[in-house]
């Protein structure tokens, strides 16, 4: 499977595969009596090693999670049921189709909302889940295309000295991709930016064109007050352009959002240039167009009365105006029907969904509103950076009101 935040081709939807691994995938494992190991967990580079090979081949069970049909997940998904007849888990996100040639098979589907998984969502599947190891284990039932189709194949093997050595030398190695992901996490949320790009650099380059950590080294490049702000801009721009957001085939919101962060804060630190304003406008709303992010549609309209304030046309000023308090009031909207499911109070983007409302509620003048949900977004005991973020709009916004 995938891991971090990736995004489906075909539905320009992202989803965080770390959410499905650690609240489905391996508690699911652990209760069915399994030791559970991620690729990622395994492989010092995106490219699949001796070590992946193996235990491809010798594992008493594979689970391949195929959503958005990352390339890596799907070519080891065709060696595992190239080399093992039986004890192989397809599964995949409810949304989107399945690639032709797997979908006879069995496939365990799951609802995921993008950044989490509900509560009681992860509960029925790693009910369902383990249980289904269980039975796949004691059934020994085909499950391979290739060997149901073809009864004379026989399943590989691997000589028992060449696997515990293969073995031996993944336990020496003291350092891999799950472990710089961590770690990178790690000091982001302490908010040690210039490290974590450095972490985020470093996996780039061990795993190349790995689209969620380029996002990642983008993001943490231009929040890095260590460096000087137009240099850490350009840099990040640079850096996000590998995932080239100006091709309009781009769906993906992540990528938007982060190239329409970078073009507004190059406009605040030089607001004589326009197309920096604009060009985060642009990309701001194709973001916002293609998911209904409320987050990337809070920083559209926010840019969109920056834009207001300074253009001469009298027609476009009152076209911006209406334009932003449209999109706030969608974004509203939007966040109600998220509120309706049973498993909003335990989102993990709760914080920034308290913070948005807060943003939308002052622009529209609801301060009563505004103040309720300030005190929501601050009873999530936010980190040091995050408040930084919120009060930073906070006051933008209040400027923008007073003029």
């Amino acid at each position: 499977m995938g891991y971090g935040k990736k995004t489906d081709p075909t539905l320009g939807k992202t989803y965080d595969l770390d959410a499905t691994y650690h609240r489905i995938i391996k508690p699911a494992v652990v209760k069915a009596g399994y030791t559970c190991i991620r690729g990622d967990e395994i492989l010092e580079s995106g490219i699949i090693d001796k070590s992946m090979y193996a235990l491809l081949i010798r594992a008493d069970l594979v689970i391949a999670d195929i959503t958005t049909f990352n390339p890596n997940a799907i070519y080891e998904l065709g060696i595992r049921h190239a080399a093992r007849p039986y004890s192989t888990i397809v599964m995949k996100e409810k949304d989107g189709n399945i690639p032709f040639d797997i979908n006879h098979n069995k496939t365990f589907t799951y609802a995921h909302m993008g950044e989490d998984i509900g509560a009681s969502e992860a509960e029925r599947c790693v009910t369902h889940l383990s249980s289904l190891i269980l039975e796949i284990d004691k059934a020994k039932e085909t499950d391979s295309p290739l060997f149901h189709h073809i009864r004379g194949v026989e399943p590989y093997t691997l000589p028992e000295d060449e696997y515990v050595q293969i073995i031996k030398d993944l336990a020496s190695k003291e350092k891999s991709i799950f472990a710089l992901v961590e770690k990178a996490k790690i000091e982001m949320k302490n908010g040690n930016f210039a490290e974590a790009s450095k972490m985020w650099r470093k996996l780039t380059e061990k795993v190349e064109s790995d689209t969620y950590f380029i996002q990642q080294w983008a993001l943490c490049t231009y929040k890095d007050k260590t460096v000087n702000p137009k240099v850490a801009l350009n840099d990040a721009l640079t850096i996000i352009s590998r995932l080239e957001p100006e091709n309009r085939n781009t769906t993906d919101p992540e990528t938007l959002g982060i190239t329409g962060a970078i073009y507004k804060r190059l406009w605040q630190n030089d607001i004589e240039v326009i197309e920096y304003l604009d060009r985060a406008i642009e990309y701001y709303k194709r973001g916002f167009s293609i998911n209904q992010d409320y987050y990337t549609g809070e920083n559209y309209a926010l840019c969109l009365d920056f834009k207001s304030e300074i253009t001469s046309d009298s027609d476009e000023k009152i076209y911006l105006k209406v334009e932003a308090k449209k999109t706030r009031k969608e974004i509203i909207n939007i966040i109600e029907k998220l509120s309706d499911d049973e498993d909003f109070e335990i989102r993990s983007d709760l914080k920034w969904i308290f913070a948005t409302l807060a943003n939308c509620h002052l622009a529209l003048d609801n301060v009563d509103l505004f103040e309720k949900y300030k005190s929501l977004f601050e009873n999530c005991h936010p980190e040091a950076w995050e408040m930084e973020t919120f009060q930073d709009s906070v006051k933008h916004i209040n400027q923008l009101n007073s003029k």
